[in-house]
């Protein structure tokens, strides 16, 4: 009994050993990437949720477009429509301008190919105006539409952003209720 107790004890001792060298052996970690500015910042998060909502606008079958879950709500085709045109709501209040309704829009983009461009287009847009306004453009105010009250440009940002992610989610919906895998949740290659 002894013996095996030994035994036991001595291979446990060996597997401490054993991870306590492949321990000190590993590669300290890489320090953090540099810190960006703001507006890069952002910039990066608009792209990471455009780049999301673009890839289903590509993906989604374009006969499924008219879907709705439910009949009180947006088709897909509309849902994308509704995030790009919102999007260019904010970057035109950011500007110093006032935009389009969803109804004009819907009229001009009734293909999918159309919708897709214009998705497109909306975060191109919305990414190259954050880089033109740099840094001092998110300390910049405008009227917010929803309570008159002034904002900050990056106020406005971050709410179109929040916007677009809460639609991103009730377009994986879409999908799953379609019996469809968004592009999202898909095994990566």
């Amino acid at each position: 009994m002894r013996k095996i107790f030994s035994a036991f004890l001595l291979s446990g001792l060996l597997a401490l050993l054993v991870t306590f060298v492949s321990a000190q052996e590993k590669k300290p970690a890489e320090p953090p990437k540099p810190i960006q500015s703001p507006s890069q910042e952002l910039v990066g998060a608009w792209n990471f949720i455009g780049s999301k909502v673009i890839a289903m606008a590509e993906d989604f079958p374009e006969d499924k477009y008219s879907f709705k879950a439910q009949k009180d709500e947006r088709t897909f085709g509309e849902n994308l429509i509704h995030i790009a045109s919102v999007q260019y709501m904010f970057m035109n209040l950011i500007k110093g301008r006032t935009g389009g309704s969803e109804d004009s829009v819907l009229k001009k983009n009734p293909t999918k190919a159309d919708i897709v461009k214009f998705v497109k287009q909306a975060c191109a847009d919305g990414a190259e105006l954050i880089k033109t306004q740099g840094d001092n453009g998110l300390s910049n105010e405008f009227v917010f539409p929803f309570g008159n009250m002034l904002v900050h440009n990056s106020y406005g940002w971050w709410f179109v952003l929040e916007h677009t992610g809460e639609h991103f989610g009730q377009l994986v919906v879409y999908y799953r209720v379609n019996g469809l895998v968004p592009p999202e949740s898909r095994p990566k290659k």
